[in-house]
């Protein structure tokens, strides 16, 4: 796995692959990634079921005053990847549930069918509301190569009226103007890649538990902080002599930032005064924009002997009201639950012709017994 060095910070980063790895690199020491084979997480119990969420302005970065076109266009492409990943199995849904609807018509109940229905309707509005997503994200990325472009320009002018000789006037005059558009293009560029940066959608973490082979030990606790950008999560566990694992907080909802890290250190709680850091590490994110939810682990140290499971579900719109990918998914389960129950002892829809017949045979039974019947 190849490793990407992070500027300014000069901390090794790695990336994650949908094969469930997660492992960051101990930011205290440049020594060489090593790669693990996937682990099964020890089963959390879960204390509280509420999210905490993160969607106060105050957490959110400002706009940056220097661009950084490179890894914008890295987070670019791994925004279209996952988007269109998320089109597919959206799409693949949506055959499924009419396959179903075509093949379940003729022996179904009409509640059945109308479940199905509305599932259908509510995948082909999530579709729509995601293309036209995906349209304006590839908009604002348009825009923003387009000031880049009259960006450098701008540069070039400003270098070549440098170099010159700035006698005259004009010369003069020129070299002003070409800083003008220079600092005008910069500050357009600063504001779209805020405004795209707000249409990442958001990250659904949760947490699975630790992993650590024989160093995890009954009594045992840990205080874990992560930091993205201005967001924060701040929980601590507990062994357990079962080997389970106790959390005060297991789920925290981040929004995806363009230039930070996710950056998770790891202490262990010895005494009241006695706290030994583990590990604190930094993990490149822009991997994350997946269709499907991702479980991750994270390599907290050196050797790779205590490890963090996280569950991550990335969705592309940062409202309540609006679908997942992993809603559909749950939905779909729960049709095809449905759909073998009712095929279990299918009833026989009457046909026009048998309906008239139990019409007739009503109304002659009515006209025995004395009675009206109106058509």
């Amino acid at each position: 796995m190849s490793l990407s060095v992070r500027p300014q910070r000069r901390v090794l980063v790695t990336k994650i692959n949908r094969s469930q790895s997660f492992a960051g690199v101990n930011s205290s020491a440049d020594r060489p990634f090593r790669n693990f084979s996937p682990f099964t997480p020890i089963v959390s119990r879960k204390t509280g079921s509420r999210v905490s969420r993160m969607f106060s302005m105050s957490h959110k970065s400002p706009p940056p005053k220097v661009p950084q076109p490179n890894r914008l266009d890295e987070v670019y492409e791994a925004l279209k990847k996952g988007l269109t990943a998320y089109l597919e199995v959206h799409q693949l849904e949506l055959e499924k549930l009419s396959t179903q609807i075509r093949e379940s018509k003729r022996n179904s109940r009409l509640g059945f069918l109308y479940d199905l229905d509305k599932q259908v309707k509510s995948i082909e509005r999530f579709l729509r509301r995601l293309e036209f997503h995906a349209s304006k994200i590839d908009e604002l990325y348009e825009a923003y190569c387009i000031q880049r472009r009259l960006r450098d320009g701008a540069h070039n002018m400003v270098k070549a009226y440098s170099t010159g000789s700035p006698g005259s006037r004009e010369a003069r005059e020129s070299l002003a103007e070409a800083s003008k558009g220079y600092k005008e293009y910069t500050e357009n560029m600063c504001l779209l890649e805020n405004d795209l940066e707000s249409q990442l959608g958001e990250f659904h973490v949760r947490m699975k538990g630790l992993a650590g082979f024989a160093r995890l030990c009954a009594g045992d606790q840990y205080e874990i902080f992560m930091k993205y950008g201005r967001q924060r999560w701040k929980l601590r566990g507990r062994i357990e002599v079962n080997s389970k694992q106790v959390w005060d907080s297991e789920e925290m909802v981040f929004l995806p930032l363009i230039t930070e890290f996710l950056s998770i250190k790891v202490t262990e709680l010895k005494s009241l005064a006695n706290h030994v850091v583990v590990g604190n590490v930094s993990c490149e994110t822009k991997d994350l924009f997946a269709a499907l939810p991702q479980v991750v682990a994270v390599d907290i140290n050196d050797l790779g002997t205590l490890k963090l499971s996280l569950e991550v579900t990335w969705n592309p719109f940062d409202k309540d009201d609006q679908p997942s990918a992993a809603s559909t998914v749950n939905k779909a389960s729960t049709v095809n639950k449905r759909f073998s129950t009712y095929n279990q002892s299918p009833p026989d829809t009457p046909s026009l012709r048998e309906q008239a017949f139990y019409v007739s045979v009503h109304q002659a039974g009515l006209l025995r017994r004395g009675g009206c019947w109106w058509t």
